[in-house]
């Protein structure tokens, strides 16, 4: 009979390998819930594009997981109240990618500038509560959907396994339930453009979208779903 310690359950070893490359600055391969795909995160977004095999310099979405950077973002945009408040539900509640308008003369912290191109930041919302106590350690992290540069993005642990080299961790679902074989289809967010005037148009098609028979039937919705509460 053996004397040593058991060995941690895998989901547990599988959080403490991740928890050590975000740490460290290297990146890592996370799950999201159905019917979102997996994505690649790093506190450097240069580690985020050299995973995807792409070049280094290319902007990458900033994830407005944490309150406090959210607002931080959000404070520099062209938005007014009501859109701040607007994209701060799209992306906890509806998990969007979104991009939205800097405001013109805005100074942004050095952390910001990865994710701004062209006068507009993108951010990813998906904030999955398994991930809470990995994510929490880190109010800055860079993110992408979990492919490599011209592949799809990996909606399973072991085609995220197959793409990434073993340098790049892969956590799987914390649960076996989280995932089902029979679930829904995968797919990447959907990203949607937030404009100064609180208009929104569809950038990129994805999960959130593909119910609905095409983007304006989706926006429509949308924008019933997530409209003030008279007061």
């Amino acid at each position: 009979m053996s004397t040593g310690s058991a060995p941690p359950p895998r989901d547990a070893a599988d959080m403490d390998e991740a928890r050590r490359a975000l740490r460290g600055g290297a990146a890592v391969v996370l799950p999201n819930p159905a019917p979102l795909t997996y994505v690649v995160a790093a506190t450097r977004p240069r580690a985020v594009n050299e995973a995807k095999a792409r070049p280094s310099g290319q902007p990458v979405a900033l994830w407005a997981h944490h309150a406090g950077t959210r607002h931080a973002v959000t404070a520099r945009t062209a938005l007014d109240a009501a859109g701040i408040a607007l994209a701060g539900r799209l992306l906890a509640e509806e998990h969007l990618t979104l991009l939205l308008p800097l405001r013109a003369g805005a100074r942004w912290p050095d952390w910001l500038a990865p994710a701004c191109k062209d006068g507009w930041v993108l951010l990813f919302g998906a904030r999955w509560q398994p991930l809470a106590p990995l994510l929490d350690e880190h109010p800055v992290l860079y993110v992408s959907s979990a492919n490599r540069t011209g592949g799809p993005p990996a909606a399973t642990p072991a085609e995220a396994l197959a793409v990434f080299p073993a340098t790049v961790p892969v956590l799987r679902a914390p649960h076996p339930a989280d995932d089902p074989a029979d679930g829904p289809a995968r797919r990447a967010t959907t990203t949607v453009t937030l404009h100064p005037d609180g208009r929104l148009s569809l950038h990129r098609h994805g999960a959130q979208d593909q119910p609905f028979p095409d983007p304006d039937a989706y926006l429509t919705d949308l924008r019933a779903r997530y409209a003030p509460s008279p007061t």
